[in-house]
């Protein structure tokens, strides 16, 4: 098993039950990581196709995950489309910890009014898109690896991408451009910081079967529908060469990796988890 024994983790966009954010979490701090966990509201992700839909606690029902495994949990609201935020949150994160070892970037804007052809898209959910997944990403980045150059820190920063930012696709335009940025910046932040041993990657999943494709089950008259969702979903994933869709947990082994001294000769690079869909 990769560890990351000693270590304090950052995590964006951790309030999500079945999230990439918490599956993350819980596989860093098994790995021996303290971790501080953010998010934009306290109380995470319903999932809306549960059986009832689930009362979830968002970030402290995450915390007590942690804690309940002998490992320590900050938490902090985080919106990572603002500086000062992004300065607060680091600022209680040193306060407590006094290091940040390790940054995921896993924040992303919700699906909703930017999956329309570009035609019909606003400049409003195009700059929410922009400003979540790639401008927040900036952000923590750079606050983080501000602290880690001063601190001489060896560290690890993991931007969540997707394998839409290495294809495009219809209905998209704003997420592709966000993903397609977001391993631009990867390579060219890994390049600033190599010299200082501090490395920077990018993981590129695949469909996910998460909170996130609830809007797959929406009907037209803002109903929900089970049924329609998991259809949807099983056509999509058997498209993929390996049969189905990426799980968060399938994610949150390759963020341990690259978070561990087993990758530390390896920066620069956007790794597909997509069971095959994307090759390249």
């Amino acid at each position: 098993m990769a560890t990351q024994k000693g270590t304090v983790a950052l995590i964006t966009g951790c309030g999500g039950e079945h999230g990439v954010g918490r599956a993350v979490a819980r596989r860093l701090a098994a790995g021996g990581a303290d971790l501080v966990l953010t998010d934009v509201v306290p109380t995470g992700t319903k999932v809306v196709h549960a059986k009832p839909p689930t009362a979830w606690g968002g970030l402290e029902s995450v915390a007590e995950d942690i804690r309940a495994g002998g490992r320590r949990a900050l938490t902090a609201l985080l919106d990572v489309r603002s500086a000062h935020q992004v300065d607060r949150a680091l600022a209680l994160a040193l306060k407590t910890f006094g290091r940040i070892d390790i940054l995921v970037n896993n924040a992303a804007a919700p699906p909703g009014a930017d999956r329309v052809p570009v035609v019909e898209l606003s400049e409003e959910a195009w700059d929410t898109v922009l400003d979540v997944n790639l401008k927040g990403s900036f952000l923590c980045a750079k606050a983080v690896a501000t602290v880690m150059l001063r601190q001489r820190i060896r560290g690890r920063i993991i931007n969540i991408a997707s394998d839409k930012g290495k294809v495009g696709s219809g209905n998209l335009a704003a997420y592709c451009a966000s993903k397609f940025g977001l391993i631009g910046f990867t390579q060219a932040l890994a390049m600033e910081l190599a010299p200082a041993g501090i490395t920077v990657n990018a993981i590129c999943p695949g469909g996910l079967d998460t909170e996130r494709l609830d809007y797959l089950g929406r009907r037209e008259d803002g109903s929900y529908d089970e049924a329609q969702r998991a259809e949807r979903i099983q056509r999509l994933a058997a498209a993929v060469p390996l049969g189905r869709f990426a799980t968060p947990a399938d994610v949150a082994e390759v963020v341990a990796f690259l978070a561990s001294n087993a990758a530390e000769f390896i920066t620069g690079q956007a790794i597909n988890v997509s069971g095959g869909a994307i090759m390249h």
